[in-house]
């Protein structure tokens, strides 16, 4: 069945992946989906990999 691939950056807590696996979960199952069927898989990428509009997110998001 359905498998969501979230790319995040690297050091998201665990807690947030918690939340995000659970409302990805919830959407699926509102649209008839058996919960047991869905798969959440996280990516985890270090900024210093990230780029949007030729900037890496290492230095544009430096702080966060």
């Amino acid at each position: 069945m359905p498998v969501v691939q979230v790319s995040v950056w690297a050091g998201m807590s665990e807690e947030a992946k918690k939340r995000v696996a659970e409302g990805m979960t919830e959407v699926l199952t509102e649209l008839g989906i058996p919960k047991e069927a869905v798969t959440v898989i996280f990516y985890e990428i270090p900024k210093a990999n990230w780029a949007t509009g030729g900037d890496l997110h290492s230095e544009k998001y430096a702080d966060r």
